[in-house]
């Protein structure tokens, strides 16, 4: 896996996680052009709202997809009279690689989509597809080159790729068939105002930065735009590297932690700031891409309150 998480790095990242740095005494201000929110996932209820409040985060992004325009609405005016944003909906995992229920998700879509503009958020969480095709290269051994007018892979890995040519098809015709739903929801989310955010969450499809920086750039649209988790990633890339090839299609940011294993192949799930993610690095790099906007909590292994602190650490450059 190619990766510039040095042993320097990596120990720097544990480091991090010492309990003197996790609880460090007041932020010196570090010189940034951007601003970013801190937020979580969940059910924008008033009971919901004021404990993410009172731990000191500004906004939410809502996991309920579910929700009609008009529930929506009734969520944004408690929100709002609590000084409280909502401010993305995650509609999570479609299947427009699926002809069976395609049509029945670009319909959900278009409802999330709606629901959105009425929350007031402005932008909708949306993983096109996934496959689930074997066998796929290890994340260390991807080497993917790919035609950037199609996005069609061309190999997976140096050499012979042979053993790899179903999951070649499938990412393929996923990218194809991810496309064509997708404009079709343009229309709507230019009308809600609401960016179509796409995301590649571990569902093995543009599983490297310039691949799936070259799909969503692809559409040529101010709607459809990348959802970015930080932590999703780590072990095809440091985070860094995704943003950087992202840059300015980056509209939202999810946070959490992933630790490497000492040879970089593989590893787990960390709480945020316990893992070998480079926190200092991406806030760097996001100021250099210009990105103001939120960072959304997608864990919860400890406190609300101890995340908050967590998170000033990071905005702060930490």
């Amino acid at each position: 896996m190619r990766c510039d998480l040095t042993r320097r790095h990596f120990l720097a990242a544990s480091a991090a996680a010492g309990a003197g740095l996790l609880a460090a005494g007041p932020l010196e201000a570090a010189t940034f052009k951007t601003k970013l929110h801190k937020a979580t996932i969940g059910k924008p209820t008033e009971e919901t709202l004021k404990k993410l409040k009172a731990a000191g985060f500004e906004g939410i992004e809502s996991s309920d997809r579910a929700a009609t325009p008009e529930q929506a609405a009734e969520a944004r005016e408690v929100a709002e009279k609590l000084g409280m944003k909502i401010h993305a909906v995650l509609f999570g995992w479609a299947n427009f690689n699926d002809e069976k229920s395609v049509e029945k998700d670009i319909a959900a879509v278009a409802t999330t989509l709606r629901a959105a503009q009425a929350y007031g958020a402005d932008a909708v969480l949306l993983v096109p597809c996934r496959t689930g095709v074997k066998p796929i290269p290890d994340p260390w051994d991807f080497d993917i080159e790919f035609d950037e007018k199609t996005n069609h892979v061309r190999r997976v890995v140096q050499g012979d790729n042979s053993q790899y040519a179903k999951y070649i098809e499938a990412h393929n015709q996923a990218i194809d068939t991810s496309r064509e739903a997708v404009k079709k929801l343009i229309p709507v989310a230019e009308k809600a105002k609401v960016v179509i955010a796409l995301e590649n969450v571990w569902n093995n499809l543009w599983v490297k930065p310039a691949l799936f920086a070259n799909f969503v750039r692809s559409f040529d649209n101010p709607w459809v735009k990348a959802y970015f988790d930080i932590g999703n990633h780590v072990k095809y890339a440091p985070p860094q590297e995704w943003i950087r090839a992202l840059g300015k299609l980056i509209v939202k940011c999810h946070v959490k932690d992933f630790k490497l294993n000492p040879d970089g192949h593989g590893g787990n799930w960390a709480p945020v700031r316990e893992g070998s993610i480079n926190w200092p690095a991406v806030r760097r790099e996001l100021d250099k891409v210009g990105y103001n906007g939120w960072l959304t909590l997608e864990e919860g292994r400890v406190s609300l309150e101890e995340y908050s602190r967590r998170f000033d650490l990071i905005i702060a450059g930490k």
